[in-house]
């Protein structure tokens, strides 16, 4: 019998997923690599989204009538994107169905334990089951803990495949027992290469790019991403054996502070020169680039906006490419 295959809209306690037998599948991922996903935009203008609502969302509504395997869709109600809740509604119309998570915003561990239990009487699964899996996922995710820091230590790993294979934790490509190959595979090519020459490392902050040549245009101006922010936080680096407080450390769904504290952090770990921070069109999470600046007063930092999955722009490219060249000629760097 095939497993039935569940949509998430992001990051989400994909070990009940898991327990309950079902495929977790990110329809970030499916959107965004797919050959046709400007067509996935055009199809929700289509059926009546606003030009005006983020392309992620489009793209994710595209996704589900396109695929046409997805049995149901568990959407982040809190703690994710404001429109996910009318994306939800409108698959839940269309006679999708849809499950509804939240992550509460203070970090209740209290309310998180009864979302996750809630969630596993959907699935019609145990908790007890979900913590079972969590061990077998935490094998993979310490694999590309050990991707990371190829990455920031070694230089021997690219920002995009950094990007890639982090991001790819959100659902393990629906297949945990190949995907872990395949990371231990790419492990011990990588460890084999030589240092990347890139001399300027950068931060990469906000949510991933929508613009997946931005990698490699950083790497032909002389530098390379050696933290990806969000991505990172996909692999859940604060470690817990506890799964409700593993889930309350994943900075994303929360307030931005913890956000700041473990950029600072890791900024100054990795020795990084400068940050950019993506930012979606049409999203509330670029209200946090006036936060982010704040925060890092002292720090060279570049804003860039995407909004459709399409090559950067030219005028996107430039500001990339004097943002690099500034930073050649800098001696000194600081947070």
């Amino acid at each position: 019998m095939k497993s039935k295959r569940i949509g998430i809209t992001t990051t989400v306690p994909s070990e009940f997923i898991f327990a309950s037998g079902f495929v977790p599948v990110d329809l970030n991922n499916v959107f965004v690599t797919d050959i046709n996903s400007s067509g996935f935009i055009e199809m929700a203008e289509v059926d009546g989204l606003p030009r005006t609502t983020c392309g992620w969302i489009k793209g994710m509504y595209g996704a589900v009538k396109e695929a046409r395997n997805i049995d149901a869709v568990v959407a982040v109600s809190d703690g994710d994107c404001s429109h996910t809740r009318s994306l939800l509604e409108i698959l839940n119309l269309g006679g999708m169905k849809v499950l509804p998570f939240a992550y509460p915003y203070d970090r209740d561990k209290a309310i998180l334990k009864k979302q996750m239990e809630k969630f596993a009487g959907f699935l019609g699964t145990s908790f007890s089951s979900a913590v079972e899996w969590m061990g077998r996922l935490d094998e993979i995710r310490r694999k590309l803990w050990e991707v990371d820091r190829l990455t920031w230590e070694e230089n021997r790993v690219s920002g995009f495949e950094n990007h890639l294979l982090q991001v790819s934790a959100s659902d393990m490509e629906g297949d945990p027992e190949n995907f872990s190959k395949k990371v231990s595979a790419f492990i011990d090519e990588a460890g084999r290469r030589e240092a990347l020459p890139q001399p300027i490392r950068l931060a990469y902050i906000g949510v991933p790019p929508i613009n997946e040549d931005i990698y490699d245009f950083i790497e032909t101006r002389g530098a390379r991403v050696v933290f990806n922010e969000v991505q990172r936080q996909f692999t859940f680096p604060s470690y817990s054996d506890d799964i409700v407080e593993r889930y309350t450390l994943y900075t994303y769904p929360y307030d931005v502070f913890a956000r700041i504290y473990d950029i600072e952090k890791e900024i100054k770990k990795r020795e990084v020169h400068g940050v950019i921070h993506y930012v979606q069109s049409f999203c509330h999470h670029q209200m946090e680039d006036v936060m982010f600046r704040k925060s890092f007063p002292k720090m060279p930092f570049l804003t860039i906006e995407g909004d459709a999955p399409q090559k950067l722009d030219a005028r996107t490219k430039l500001r990339i490419e004097s943002f690099c060249e500034m930073l050649s000629h800098r001696e000194t760097f600081s947070v």
